[in-house]
């Protein structure tokens, strides 16, 4: 197992926790398929940018670079990607503060302040130490942690099997299509091809390019299922709930499943899912801020630090600042699934420029699955802002 567990660390943030436990508290679990879709998708798209970092030996955003050859086009793109990526990551970083804080206010009641600063200090430590196989083995530790925590939740729980069944069967029910765009949008994460497509030229440094695909392959494919497969737990555990207004009701609710270790079971779950995506968006937003940027894009790096920096100092002072996390977090990730569709095309771009890939390619298959994967998210998120603006 190598980088694809960072993708997973990425995306079962506190995003994924609130998100996945509205889904199965409004509408049980009826919205599986759409954690399955998101999966399939994430791994489609998680490949290409894995294939695109291992053949060409760049990151994303310098592949963006080289591939768009029109200035203005480039110009476009990466402007875009480099504000987009950075400044959205901030906001990100927020939520996953935040939701590390209220994890370890579940379990020992300081105030949700102090550990903000305090996890903000550890992800900048970390990060500041340079060391890749150091992040990577913290990150794996927490991912397993984590995944540990919520199957066991969901077993508990003890769903049955006709509903999971059901629940893989697409529907949209009443009310429920921005959550379905909240699901895809905490599972498919842009700046999770950026991740990608940087630490896979860690982990396979001097490998051929054949073997280093394959590998990298697997690695995805399995990092993924087991993300979607603690997602998919998040909303089995969370269907016997009432209401989630807040991430602290979705432990005393769970008291009746798990007794009176439920808030220790749902603390621990939040602190560690909080805490592995407080550490993968700031590396993320530098690894695609650089690239765009044509900086360095080294772990020690002076430009490197400095924008990864800019996102741990810039959430940490809006977590500090209040407000809904619960409401932020949700909107962030419907957001999220809005920009992804532009992300996705990038990627479609350069991955079929025959100059970067050359027989690593994408083939016509791979190519049918990601313009799907963007019809269907574009198609989700312009109905969205149809209705929003009242045109439907």
């Amino acid at each position: 197992m190598g980088p694809g567990l960072l993708v997973a660390a990425a995306f079962i943030g506190p995003g994924t926790i609130v998100t996945a436990s509205r889904a199965g508290s409004s509408y049980g679990m009826t919205l599986l398929w759409a954690v399955l879709f998101s999966a399939v998708a994430t791994a489609v798209l998680q490949e290409m940018a894995a294939r695109v970092g291992l053949v060409s030996r760049r990151g994303l955003s310098e592949a963006i670079r080289e591939s768009f050859t029109s200035p203005a086009a480039r110009l476009l793109s990466l402007g875009l990607v480099a504000v987009a990526i950075t400044f959205g990551n901030a906001a990100y970083e927020t939520g996953n503060l935040l939701g590390a804080s209220l994890g370890l206010e579940i379990l020992t009641g300081v105030p949700p302040n102090v550990w903000a600063v305090a996890i903000a200090g550890a992800a900048f430590a970390l990060l500041w130490s340079g060391a890749y196989r150091v992040i990577q083995r913290v990150l794996i530790a927490l991912v397993m942690f984590m995944s540990g925590v919520f199957l066991f939740t969901a077993v508990m729980v003890g769903p049955s099997l006709d509903s999971l069944a059901a629940g893989l069967v697409p529907s949209i029910p009443d009310g429920s299509l921005l959550t379905v765009i909240a699901l895809i949008g905490t599972t498919v994460v842009p700046y999770n091809l950026f991740l990608h497509a940087s630490t896979v030229q860690e982990k396979w440094r001097n490998v051929d390019a054949d073997t280093a695909t394959a590998e990298s392959r697997w690695d995805t494919v399995l990092s993924v299922a087991l993300g979607g497969l603690v997602t998919s737990a998040v909303v089995v555990t969370a269907t016997p709930l009432a209401n989630v207004e807040s991430l602290g009701v979705i432990a005393e609710q769970l008291e009746p499943v798990l007794g009176s270790g439920a808030s220790t079971f749902f603390g621990l779950g939040l602190f560690a899912a909080g805490l592995t995506s407080a550490i993968t968006a700031p590396l993320a937003a530098a690894y695609a801020a650089c690239g765009a940027l044509g900086w360095e894009s080294e772990l020690r790096a002076p430009r490197f630090r400095l924008v990864w920096g800019f996102v741990i100092v810039t959430g940490c002072t809006l977590a500090l600042a209040g407000g809904s996390p619960t409401e932020a977090i949700v909107l962030a990730q419907a957001a999220n699934g809005l920009l992804l569709p532009l992300i996705a095309v990038f990627l479609l771009v350069v991955v079929n420029d025959s100059e970067i890939m050359g027989r690593f390619k994408n083939r016509r298959l791979t190519n049918v699955l990601g313009a799907l994967v963007v019809l269907v998210v574009s198609g989700l998120g312009a109905y969205q802002l149809m209705r929003v603006a009242g045109l439907i």
